[in-house]
């Protein structure tokens, strides 16, 4: 089995993408940041799969932070076989771009943006060595075509900038065999972050067409595929996982 890098795995999205890939029997490096209670909790709770997975307090827009993280990862497992860039800042209220300090706009484009950069840098070299590597970043529903996202302009830069990062790095590497790709998670809220989808199916939900709100094992589930040995014909591809939501238009 491999070994997966996963950044805010511990809570979150990134919660249930950490036990499918233990579940199925790879290594895995998560980060936290600012939480180290709930880092704490998540080892308790996957305490079955300690010995398959490490903890690092990590802050993805520092690059000397990515650098440690990386090397402790080899460290413990080997190489890095899968990179799931989870990790990535929201500035939840609602504000158009003139509004926007300078530092929430570098910690948005740095978090989303750069912090992909740094990453694939310390990673794709040990990917290329073993000529495998499935790479996954996170997008916003319609991100492949850079819609504008009214007061989400700095989020919606920086992962529309991730959009033909994901692509080119598809076509680059494609003859190490590595694979490159995007999903786009849809309006998965609150709690249902770490939720099952048999727990979303005792939930109705009239805002999905599908009938049930999004949950982390939704996204944990696409990832999991796109990253198997065998899904190396997708890549440069951007993945919806919505529930047939039009988040944009309804969110404004």
């Amino acid at each position: 089995m491999g070994h997966a890098l996963i950044t805010a795995g511990t809570s979150g999205l990134g919660r249930q993408v950490v036990q499918k890939f233990l579940e199925a029997g790879h290594c895995v490096t998560t980060t936290y940041h600012n939480h180290p209670e709930k880092a704490r909790q998540t080892e308790e709770e996957l305490s079955l799969y300690k010995h398959l997975l490490h903890t690092e307090q990590a802050d993805i827009t520092n690059k000397q932070d990515i650098s440690r993280l990386v090397d402790s990862a080899v460290k413990h497992f080997g190489g890095v076989d899968y990179l799931i860039n989870n990790a990535g800042p929201f500035v939840f209220e609602r504000k158009k771009l003139l509004d926007y300090s300078d530092d929430e706009w570098h910690n948005l484009i740095n978090g989303n943006l750069n912090a992909a950069f740094y990453l694939l840098k310390q990673t794709i070299p040990h990917m290329r060595e073993q000529q495998f590597g499935r790479i996954i970043n996170y997008g916003y529903q319609g991100a492949d075509s850079a819609p504008g996202w009214m007061y989400r302009s700095a989020f919606a830069a920086a992962k529309s900038g991730l959009v033909s990062l994901t692509k080119t790095i598809a076509f680059e590497e494609a003859n190490h065999h590595i694979t490159s790709n995007m999903v786009c998670p849809g309006n998965i809220a609150g709690e249902m972050k770490e939720a099952s989808i048999e727990e979303s199916r005792h939930r109705p939900n009239d805002e999905t067409p599908i009938g049930r709100p999004g949950t982390g094992e939704d996204i944990a589930r696409t990832i999991l595929y796109l990253c198997d040995q065998d899904s190396d014909m997708i890549t440069g591809a951007v993945v919806d996982v919505t529930g047939g939501i039009d988040v944009i238009s309804q969110y404004r």
